[in-house]
């Protein structure tokens, strides 16, 4: 992972990027999620457990993954940034080797931060519970109205990436891009410029919402509503007619053709795309 360090403060352009996750809040519905995203093909983990108070499931893959995260009913502490944030996809995270070396670099680019963060979750391995460590750095929220930015360093990975994990029934091997809407793509699109040019094959697409609505089709009416959105997510290599098939067994909004399966998930505000 690579790490955005003080060295490389003068030039933004400089810092390459690499996703670590991108995440969809189901705010206290993630059973539900998990549901979805099962019947579609995924494996998803095991539910974990955050010393903060949410919950989370992942869909992992070899490179950035999808993170669910919620917050339990039945919790006594309460992780108030997921219930204060949207639903849907509200979450894009950069995988970073030094978090305090990135919180540096982002206050030189005038960004205002919160200080590091740590925390972890347990992890069964082999019948032993094994604690998953992590530092994070967020931006401070309305700096990029389409959601929630931050940037994570796993001081565990081998706990996360396992390789039971990265097998999907629908045959998914990756995350390649998420759509930003915005009223001004090309100025959201230099903002985010800001934190680093991409350089592991995911990508940012910036549209505005009458382009959302023309990519959607007949899916548009499921887009979010809100004037700037992490609107959707684009997987790559799944069988398509699998994920069709999954997405009519919960009667899921769908829309097929030759290229593409598009797959509403109306209950979280958010449309999954799968390409080969």
């Amino acid at each position: 992972m690579t790490t955005a360090s003080s060295k490389t403060l003068p030039s933004s352009q400089n810092i390459p990027a690499r996703l670590d996750h991108v995440v969809l809040n189901t705010h206290y519905q993630i059973d539900r999620a998990h549901a979805q995203l099962h019947a579609l093909g995924f494996t998803l983990t095991p539910r974990g457990h955050h010393t903060l108070g949410s919950v989370n499931h992942l869909v992992m893959f070899e490179g950035g993954y999808l993170e669910l995260i919620g917050q339990p009913r039945e919790s006594e502490k309460v992780r108030q940034e997921i219930l204060d944030s949207p639903l849907g996809l509200d979450g894009l995270v950069y995988a970073v080797d030094d978090v305090p070396a990135c919180h540096d670099a982002w206050l030189a680019l005038g960004l205002a931060v919160q200080p590091v963060q740590h925390f972890s979750r347990p992890v069964e391995v082999d019948g032993v519970a094994i604690d998953a460590r992590f530092s994070t750095v967020r931006l401070i929220p309305g700096q990029f109205a389409a959601g929630r930015v931050y940037a994570c360093h796993h001081f565990t990975p081998e706990l996360v990436w396992r390789p039971q994990w990265m097998a999907h029934a629908n045959g998914a091997r990756g995350v390649a891009s998420m759509v930003v809407v915005d009223r001004d793509p090309q100025a959201t699109r230099l903002s985010y410029a800001r934190l680093g040019q991409w350089e592991d094959g995911f990508q940012l697409e910036f549209l505005d919402a009458p382009a959302l609505a023309s990519r959607l089709d007949t899916l548009a009416e499921h887009a979010p509503s809100r004037p700037a959105a992490f609107a959707m997510l684009r997987f790559f290599g799944a069988d398509r007619a699998i994920v069709a098939a999954g997405a009519r067994s919960l009667g899921l909004p769908l829309q097929q053709d030759a290229q593409r399966v598009l797959v509403a998930l109306p209950d979280f505000d958010a449309v999954f795309e799968f390409t080969d």
